[in-house]
């Protein structure tokens, strides 16, 4: 007998697609390239994954765009992805305008450079009040971070009297996310092939 559940998965669209932006830097190795040239591609691709969304009717797309431990990489790359980051910002408004899509964060953007955070929290202002999509870039995220930080914020409602230990349940940790109002990704991807999360969504992902 079938599995409806299983049914269910195969036919329905999903409502929320996270990616794990990998594999660029390689790409353009193998190619005798400098490294960023290959995360400049991946940028082009980005405003192609995110028109197709939108056309596709999809209300959530969210991309791992530079994690915590992406502070590791080299400096003369982290300082070109930080680039790249605020040219995008500057030159994708007009298709996020265009095609009514919300530009949202999670993450941190306290450790970017000061040009690069003042042109993601423009691109968030201008973008505020689009609905037909919610694009979310996780920038200096990482997933045990954020269950972390959630957990201290839990915690402090709790010896503050704000909240009873007996009612902590899985909305209390949801909500205290930074994904807080988000459903949960359906469906997960990572573009260089490899199976593994590397710590982004760790909660979120549980059953995509």
């Amino acid at each position: 007998m079938s599995d409806p559940i299983r049914i269910k998965a195969q036919t329905e669209s999903p409502r929320h697609v996270a990616i794990i932006m990998d594999g660029n830097g390689r790409w353009a190795q193998r190619r005798g390239l400098a490294r960023i040239a290959g995360h400049r591609r991946g940028a082009d691709t980005v405003r192609d994954i995110t028109t197709k969304a939108r056309e596709l009717g999809l209300e959530y797309l969210t991309l791992y765009s530079f994690s915590v431990q992406n502070w590791q990489r080299p400096l003369e790359e982290v300082s070109g992805l930080m680039d790249l980051l605020e040219e995008y910002c500057i030159g994708e408004q007009d298709l996020l305008m265009e095609h009514d899509i919300k530009l949202n964060l999670i993450g941190s953007v306290s450790k970017l450079p000061d040009s690069t955070r003042q042109a993601l929290m423009n691109l968030c202002e201008v973008t505020k009040n689009n609905n037909s999509m919610v694009l979310t870039l996780a920038i200096d995220y990482g997933g045990r971070e954020e269950l972390l930080e959630a957990t201290r914020a839990i915690a402090k409602n709790v010896a503050d009297g704000k909240l009873e230990l007996d009612a902590i349940d899985e909305q209390t940790m949801a909500s205290s996310l930074n994904t807080g109002g988000i459903p949960d990704p359906d469906l997960v991807i990572r573009t260089s092939g490899e199976i593994r999360v590397s710590n982004f969504l760790l909660w979120q992902l549980a059953y995509a």
